[in-house]
């Protein structure tokens, strides 16, 4: 099933589970993909930033994707195929969709300064990987440094039909959802779906702006999907009740450098996944740190038993 306008919920962006010698942990990934599943997954996103796309050998990376397909069943698998060449990015993306992915990512390369370099950029991404392949815009400033207005966005939209998905992760991002909302109700843009990043920093109004749903990771991808299915059903109360006990865990593993590690402790704490290794070069938690992230872990338990670990 390929990946339109209509997708929505929750589309964890998954880390790649290792084991402490740095091989890809095959059991792990299956956890991992039975554990989103049951926390109410929609979708899921593989190979991003997070999922250390690129310390993967490009028969690694096909695999990874291969046994999220399977275990996703129905459900769309998103390919980050973002790379230096389109040599690369057209392989992956083309094998990738192949073996049964959804769509693909393609996020902007960091040199990249004017409207009409970005613009220009996504055109050349799908003449070499095709038009026949739906994709997904990253905007993600903070970490890209590449800055796309509204309108460069509306621009690439238009231009590219097989443009079906903005994942949103500018910051701040509020009045960015709000103008590409109002693209499309006054025509001058057609609909797509808008998910939302940030490690889930800002959903509780990115919802309320008009987002779609979350492509993010956190340790707690339950509590995504139910701020989502929350403020879709207008039980903002609630959304924000819930939103706000996980705040200083969100916080805490939005850090720089160490936000990985942060997530992976976790959800090896949750049984997610195996390993909290990461493939070197990679960061690891102090004890000291591990200590706070426990700390924080405690304190959430009071509101969500889910943390009490």
């Amino acid at each position: 099933m390929l990946l339109d306008a209509s997708a929505s919920g929750l589309f964890p962006i998954a880390p790649t589970p290792f084991t402490p010698d740095g091989r890809i942990d095959e059991g792990s990934l299956d956890t991992l993909i039975a554990r989103y599943l049951a926390a109410g997954a929609t979708g899921v996103t593989v190979l991003g930033i997070m999922g250390e796309a690129p310390k993967l050998e490009p028969e690694e990376s096909l695999a990874v994707t291969a046994r999220f397909v399977a275990g996703f069943g129905r459900l769309p698998v998103i390919v980050g195929v973002s790379a230096p060449g389109f040599a690369a990015m057209r392989w992956l993306a083309r094998a990738a969709m192949e073996k049964g992915a959804a769509g693909v990512m393609i996020a902007p390369p960091t040199h990249l300064r004017t409207d009409d370099q970005i613009t220009g950029y996504y055109r050349q991404a799908i003449e070499a990987i095709g038009a026949d392949i739906p994709f997904v815009i990253q905007d993600y400033p903070l970490t890209l440094t590449v800055q796309m207005t509204p309108k460069v966005i509306r621009q690439i939209v238009q231009e590219n039909p097989s443009c079906v998905m903005l994942k949103h992760e500018d910051w701040p991002g509020l009045e960015k959802i709000s103008a590409l909302r109002a693209f499309q109700q006054d025509g001058s843009m057609r609909p797509i779906s808008i998910l939302t990043g940030n490690g889930g920093l800002f959903l509780d109004f990115e919802m309320e702006r008009g987002a779609d749903g979350a492509m993010t990771g956190y340790a707690f991808p339950e509590m995504l999907g139910e701020v989502v299915r929350l403020q879709k059903a207008g039980e903002r109360d609630r959304a924000h009740d819930l939103f706000d006990a996980h705040l200083p865990l969100l916080r805490y593993e939005q850090q720089q450098g160490v936000g990985l590690a942060v997530r992976k402790y976790v959800m090896m704490k949750r049984g997610f996944i195996a390993s909290d290794a990461q493939r070197k070069p990679g960061s690891a938690l102090t004890a000291a740190a591990r200590a706070e992230v426990d700390y924080l872990l405690a304190r959430l338990a009071r509101h969500d038993p889910r943390a009490a670990l």
